[in-house]
Parts: structure tokens; C-alpha cells; sequence
């Protein structure tokens, strides 16, 4: 007697589809995404963004350096702004530690070109190491195999990668800026300063702005930046979706930070938490949309079998013999016996 239970087989033997396999055979978005997911995971995708976090944070120390040595330059030339400046820290802090920090401030003016050849030559260092990284990142989540280039001629790209991304941010925050300044002297120009439904049109038109800046700059990463480029064409999609989502986690970290500011220990620390935080997401959310521009069906490409393993056996070959070659030996073998034994006796004799 034979149970009624239900199985996840057919008659066949064939296992039947699981519930994500079916919705991914009636959504091709979702099948989409779950196969850019995989190359995510398969590439490695966290423990580069893991390193690009790294040099992120780690390009920080220099660039303040750049920042405290250009704050110096302009208070050397402007002694009003610094003893207005040297006169409120002596006002606002305990009596005693005013003279030691307005002793920090002059000695980092009077060292300020030192700290800014310093800070540069840091920041090149660091920087080529977080475009280093980021453009390995790019390049297996597009499965390129092509052989690595020598050191002068990577750090050479790197280098020359760096000043394009360089370029694309500043044309990013030209347009942005530019965008967000024109919305308020034209409402203003037109009288509409105070209307609601004009503020909000010229959100909206603000909003697309950076979402054009935005989409720029991914599409020079998503395209350029890995070490072989790809078409613009293969990551245009892509960097519309990045730049969406750019804006979406912009906010979302934006309420995250602000969230974790409010105790005295997350005044200390949460900037730097955030800041951690932020770049490892951002760098995870590059590499998945460059894993999602990889697997669009005009992108992938078609996976190399592996070779096979060579096996070496020795071959032992054995000769079959023939009906008359073994008589024939048979034969030989009972004459060579006959006078063997004939020579035995007459030896015998002899003695």
C-alpha cells in the first residue's frame, strides 16, 4: 500500500521548480537581479569594498593635512582673521589652553608649506591605492581576463584615471551647484519666491539636475575605470539606476548620522562611524550596479570551459599469438628439450 503524500518530484524524477525559480521565470527584473547578486558574491565583491573603505578612510589624513596647510596660507596673509580667530578660542576655552592651542596655530602657519608637501605626496599615495583597488573591483565584476600590466604602466592608468574621476566630480558639483543656484535667482526674478507650487517645480528641476550630475559620474566609473573599458552603451541603464540609488542612500545616511550624533559618545564618534560606514556602503552599492551592467544579456559573456586534467597511465600492450605460432613454438621448445636431455647423458657417460 502506496502513501498519498505529496512529493517535490514529478513522474518523471524530476525535481520540481522551487518557489524563487518560478518567480524568476515570470519576472525577468527579478532574474536579473539575482544573477547580478551571484557575480557580486562569486567576484568578491565585499572584500573589495572592504579595501576601497580602507584607502577611503586612510586618504582623509592627508587631505586634512592639504586642508590645514591651504587654512595656514590664507590666516599668514589675513593677521586680522587670525587674531580675530587666536582672540575666540582664548575666549571660549579654560584659561591656560587658549595659549597652548593659539601656540599650535602658529606653529602650523609657520610650518604650513611643510604640512602641505606632505599632505600631498600623501594623499597621491593614498589615492592611487583606493583607484588601485577600485579598478580591480570594477574589472572582475566584469569577469575581464586580460593579462595585469606592469607596475610603471598601472600606476600610470591609475594615475590618469584618478584626474578623470577627478574632472567628472567637479563638472558634477559645477552642474549641481549651478542648477541649485539658477533655481533660486529665477524664482526670485520672477516674483515666485514665495509660492509653493514654484518651490516645488524647481525642486523637482533641481532634483533632476543632480540626478543628470550624478548619472555622469557613474557612467565615466561603471564604463572607464575598470582596465579594459567598456562601451558606454553597456552601462548606461546602470548608471541611471547607481544614480537613483545614490540619492536614496544619500538620504538614508543622511537620517543615520544624524541618528547616531545625539548621545555625547556618538558626538565624538559618530562622524567617524558614519563616514565608515557611508563608504563602505557606497562601495558596496558601485560594485553591485557594475555586477548588474555585467549580467545584462547583451554584456555577459560566454563562460570558458575548464580544461580537463591530464591523466598519464602507462599503457602495457600484450601480443595475442596465433594457432600456428604457437605450435610452432611448442614444437622448438620440444627439441631444444630432447637435446638438452641428450647432452645431459653424454656428459654422464663421459665422466
Amino acid at each position: 500500500m502506496t502513501s498519498a503524500s505529496t512529493t517535490d518530484t514529478d513522474t518523471n524524477g524530476a525535481a520540481e521548480p522551487t518557489q524563487l525559480e518560478k518567480l524568476r521565470a515570470r519576472y525577468p527584473w527579478l532574474d536579473h537581479l539575482v544573477r547580478a547578486a551571484t557575480r557580486y558574491t562569486e567576484k568578491h565583491g565585499d572584500h573589495y569594498a572592504a579595501a576601497i573603505t580602507f584607502f577611503s578612510i586612510l586618504a582623509l589624513v592627508p587631505l586634512l593635512m592639504v586642508a590645514f596647510a591651504a587654512a595656514a596660507f590664507v590666516l599668514a596673509n589675513n593677521q586680522a582673521l587670525l587674531t580675530e580667530i587666536q582672540q575666540g578660542i582664548t575666549a571660549a576655552v579654560p584659561p591656560g589652553l587658549g595659549d597652548l592651542l593659539n601656540s599650535v596655530i602658529d606653529q602650523a602657519i609657520a610650518q604650513r608649506q611643510a604640512v602641505g608637501i606632505i599632505g600631498l605626496l600623501g594623499a597621491l599615495f593614498s589615492g592611487l591605492g583606493w583607484m588601485s583597488n577600485l579598478r580591480e573591483a570594477l574589472s572582475e565584476q566584469w569577469d575581464q581576463r586580460g593579462e595585469p600590466p606592469s607596475i610603471v604602466r598601472r600606476y600610470g592608468s591609475d594615475l590618469l584615471a584618478m584626474v578623470g574621476l577627478g574632472l567628472a566630480f567637479l563638472l558634477s558639483f559645477a552642474i549641481t551647484g549651478v542648477g541649485t543656484g539658477l533655481s533660486s535667482t529665477i524664482l526670485e526674478f520672477l516674483g515666485l519666491g514665495g509660492q509653493t507650487w514654484a518651490r516645488f517645480l524647481f525642486f523637482l528641476a533641481g532634483l533632476v539636475v543632480t540626478l543628470a550630475a550624478n548619472w555622469l559620474v557613474f557612467l565615466w566609473v561603471i564604463a572607464r575605470l575598470p582596465r579594459e573599458p567598456v562601451t558606454l552603451r553597456s552601462a548606461v541603464r546602470a548608471a541611471l539606476f547607481a544614480a537613483v540609488g545614490f540619492v536614496i542612500l544619500q538620504q538614508v545616511m543622511t537620517v543615520y548620522i544624524s541618528s547616531v550624533t545625539n548621545s555625547p559618545a556618538g558626538a565624538a564618534f559618530g562622524p567617524i562611524i558614519g563616514l565608515l560606514v557611508f563608504a563602505n556602503f557606497v562601495s558596496r552599492f558601485i560594485l553591485f550596479v557594475t555586477a548588474w551592467a555585467a549580467t545584462l544579456k547583451e554584456n555577459e559573456r560566454d563562460e570558458l570551459p575548464e580544461p580537463a586534467p591530464v591523466i598519464v597511465r602507462p599503457a602495457v600492450t600484450v601480443g595475442r599469438t596465433g594457432p600456428r605460432a604457437a605450435a610452432g613454438l611448442l614444437g622448438a621448445g620440444a627439441v631444444l628439450g630432447v637435446l638438452g636431455l641428450g647432452l645431459g647423458r653424454r656428459r654422464e657417460r663421459e665422466r
